[in-house]
């Protein structure tokens, strides 16, 4: 038996016939998922200090369960002292299994631990589907030391959807379970 993770079975079960009956697909095919996360963290101090880039690394791999990559500059900047080919940043993309369940323990134990928290913005939508949000401290994660912490710093998060317009995408991750602002 192959493993399905509980959103990834909530999807089939809920999501597909709801999304179905609310925007009158006439197939399966039609309706939208969601394709990949992408945790991403810039560390522009890391100019000055080679250290909080590593700290940065471990952290993000801790968070996702997946090692992440380095995203490097593209060309120099002297106002910045940044040198084209430096580390900048680090990323991840999540796919399949381990893409639910990150969106799951997002959902379930990290938003919740959000200090002030009253649901994500309506209009960090682009016009592909596709919804942007940010977190500004990373230590709402169980899964990171906050004795082990050098910096305090956020990072986006990315869900890319195979939904055409935004309301369909806005739609989807709602019956997920991401807690939008109510109007």
């Amino acid at each position: 038996m192959i493993y399905q993770s509980n959103l990834q079975k909530f999807y089939r079960e809920k999501i597909i016939p709801d999304m179905i009956k609310k925007f009158g697909y006439t197939s399966i095919m039609e309706v939208p998922i969601l394709k990949k996360i992408v945790v991403h963290q810039g560390v522009g101090s890391s100019v000055m200090d080679k250290k909080l880039i590593d700290h940065s690394m471990n952290e993000i791999t801790n968070i996702t369960g997946q090692k992440a990559i380095f995203c490097y500059s593209k060309h120099d900047e002297s106002g910045f002292k940044l040198r084209k080919g430096m580390p900048i940043g680090v990323k991840v993309t999540l796919r399949r299994i381990r893409m639910y369940e990150f969106l799951e323990r997002l959902i379930v134990i990290s938003l919740p631990r959000v200090r002030d928290f009253n649901g994500l913005k309506e209009n960090s939508f682009d016009n592909y589907g596709n919804y942007n949000m940010g977190i500004m401290e990373q230590i709402i994660y169980p899964e990171i030391n906050i004795d082990k912490i050098k910096k305090n710093m956020g990072m986006n998060i990315t869900f890319v959807t195979s939904a055409k317009k935004n309301e369909e995408a806005k739609s989807l991750l709602s019956l997920f379970g991401i807690p939008f602002k109510k109007k």
